[in-house]
């Protein structure tokens, strides 16, 4: 290759070349060149052999690349050929490997492991990885390679969360980033995870169960209040129906109306709606079928039984029954719309007798029976049907009761 030459472009001469009707070069020695293209646009280019053979290597367009870089870009790249290197080799194997760090980046191999999971969540869990993604982790680990992230480098992200006093958003991310690291590994992507090194490392959230009323008398008094709820028909059936059947919130508000199996007065839940992931059944009270009979003319002809005030194409919004109950008077530290369920995991017990397998499984808790086989959606239904009607029997005389009649709530060991 022949040397470097005398460099003769110059600013004011680059800046003052005006395209023309085919394309020109403008030569600054020693192979360097611009090339102008009849649209204005400037190139820089090398010329060099390697090899026997004549090539180009591209440096980038003028100005975004000044005379200086592309200066410097040729001067390593001639140093390269003093070392029998070929520069347009070394510039493909960067680009190769930008591509492959792209590709085993944390955001990168977070969204595959995302894809290949999220048919088997909720769609509550859905926006929550969602939000800790977007929120906590990419921002400050989604470009690094994930085989490079190292303990320290995680825990000052999420000492981001915990320096806000969100402890429980710091849990819950380091617990899915754990996930993606594993998947990495199982993946060839990364050696470790990295996430067993920080324990102790963060501060331990508080532990808090779900406000509930579970003194009968106190449901007699909240059950009155419910009824006296002026809310819409929608907010207000669903604040009915939540002690009736002590669902979790989230799978009462998303409940379709194609679940609801009128035949057999029961709610057949999908699995892809229940933390288990196991399809369950809820078996319908009379006082539980009235409700719904009653809402079916105002949202029957939609998908959801609950649509949100925004549009039925969505359900009601999570903080539904829970602003009601606000509204009624109970703080978030007396009553929770997921203290249903502690209510009656208690009375159903503690008052009624009845059998905790029973209840456990209404609960659409992951129970197993005796042999450890995990139960299906229809074990104890007879049972679990009387139950729950005598559930709702039994909140009716509660009711009664706190309404000053002399009805009085029955008790039963069973």
């Amino acid at each position: 290759m022949a040397g470097k030459g005398i460099e003769k472009l110059s600013d004011v001469a680059l800046k003052n070349t005006a395209p023309k009707d085919k394309p020109f070069k403008l030569s600054d020695g020693g192979g360097l060149y611009l090339e102008v293209m009849p649209n204005g646009s400037k190139y820089w280019r090398l010329k060099y052999r390697f090899g026997g053979k004549e090539k180009r290597l591209a440096f980038g367009v003028y100005p975004t690349i000044t005379l200086k870089a592309a200066r410097k870009h040729a001067r390593d790249a001639r140093d390269k050929l003093a070392e029998g290197i070929d520069p347009s080799e070394v510039k493909r194997q960067e680009k190769l490997a930008r591509s492959v760090g792209a590709a085993n980046s944390f955001q990168a191999v977070a969204l595959e492991w995302y894809e290949k999971q999220k048919a088997r969540w909720s769609e509550t869990h859905i926006a929550r990885v969602n939000s800790l993604f977007t929120n906590n982790l990419f921002p400050w680990l989604g470009h690094r390679p994930i085989s490079e992230v190292t303990p320290p480098e995680l825990l000052a992200v999420l000492r981001r969360s915990e320096s806000k006093g969100l402890l429980e958003t710091a849990k819950r991310s380091r617990q899915i980033a754990g996930q993606v690291f594993r998947y990495a590994v199982a993946t060839g992507r990364a050696e470790r995870d990295p996430t067993p090194d920080l324990k102790g490392a963060l501060a331990a959230p508080i532990v808090t169960h779900h406000a509930a009323i579970v003194d009968p008398k106190e449901v007699g008094s909240l059950l009155v209040a419910i009824d006296g709820f002026r809310g819409t028909p929608v907010v207000s059936a669903a604040l009915k129906l939540s002690p009736l059947l002590f669902c979790r919130p989230g799978e009462l508000r998303q409940m379709e109306w194609v679940e609801i199996n009128w035949d057999e007065e029961r709610w057949e839940i999908p699995a892809e709606k229940i933390k288990t992931r196991q399809p369950h059944i809820v078996p319908l009270s009379k006082q539980a079928l009235a409700i719904l009979t009653d809402l079916h003319p105002i949202t029957g002809r939609g998908r959801y039984v609950f649509p949100s005030a925004r549009g039925a194409s969505r359900p009601l919004s999570e903080n539904g029954v829970r602003v009601a109950l606000r509204t009624l008077g109970y703080t978030n530290d007396e009553m929770t719309p997921h203290g249903f369920r502690a209510m009656a995991r208690t009375i159903l017990d503690e008052v009624l007798g009845y059998r905790v397998e029973w209840i456990e499984h209404q609960l659409a808790h992951a129970v197993k029976d005796a042999n450890g086989r995990a139960y299906n959606r229809t074990s104890h239904l007879p049972q679990r049907k009387q139950m729950m009607q005598g559930w709702a029997d039994y909140l009716d005389g509660l009711r009664a009761q706190a309404n000053g009649s002399n009805v009085v709530p029955f008790t039963t060991t069973r």
